[in-house]
């Protein structure tokens, strides 16, 4: 199920929301410049990515914000960008522009940690901003779950078919809790557990926020 987009307009442009994704694809374009040389790609996936074994004995404080702009290649960032895009208006919307900022960065935060928790002494850099976008997609399952998200489905043939939100993103979630699940036994290069922490953080701060909107 691929989404192709939602069915709720944005009320205001999402001006943070386009920023984070031009701030992916300026970092994208400059590591394009990197991929003939595959020791200076290494090094700066190390260097910009969080590595969770450093943790015990130099912990990456930098990383822990850089590794979301930071992508492994072309299908990482198109897939990361498109869900920001579909997701991150309406929750932008929702929240306001700075809270909607300080909301991304907490989730990429939280997400990081929740992989971190399942994988303490991985020596392979995280990276990328679907843990952040997960939070997004989180906070989207809580505030708009009436919406419906217009997805391109294949099944013999493609077709496409309008699927309730709330549907979509908690099949969604499940698929990345089982694939974490797979995961921990066969080895993967996928986080899921980052998926997974993400859209559990979203739907947290998601549920306050709806609290407080019909609080009287």
């Amino acid at each position: 199920m691929f989404p192709l987009y939602d069915t709720i307009p944005s009320l205001r442009k999402p001006v943070v929301n386009y920023i984070i994704i031009w701030l992916n694809v300026l970092v994208f374009a400059y590591e394009l410049t990197l991929f003939l040389d595959e020791e200076l790609l290494y090094s700066f996936f190390h260097t910009f990515g969080f590595v969770p074994e450093r943790m015990f004995y130099a912990f990456p404080v930098i990383q822990v914000i850089t590794h979301m702009f930071v992508h492994g290649g072309w299908s990482h960032i198109i897939a990361n960008m498109w869900f920001l895009k579909i997701f991150g208006d309406n929750v932008e919307d929702a929240m306001g522009h700075f809270k909607f900022f300080l909301f991304y960065i907490t989730g990429g935060i939280f997400a990081l940690f929740f992989h971190v928790i399942f994988n303490p002494f991985s020596p392979y850099p995280l990276v990328g901003a679907s843990g952040a976008i997960s939070a997004v997609m989180g906070a989207y399952f809580v505030l708009f779950y009436y919406s419906r998200i217009v997805s391109l489905v294949f099944f013999i043939l493609p077709f496409i078919v309008e699927i309730p939100a709330v549907i979509y993103l908690f099949l969604w979630f499940v698929m990345q809790v089982a694939n974490g699940m797979l995961a921990d036994i066969t080895g993967t290069g996928v986080a899921y557990w980052a998926h997974a922490g993400g859209f559990i953080y979203g739907v947290l701060v998601g549920m306050r926020i709806k609290k407080k909107r019909y609080w009287f």
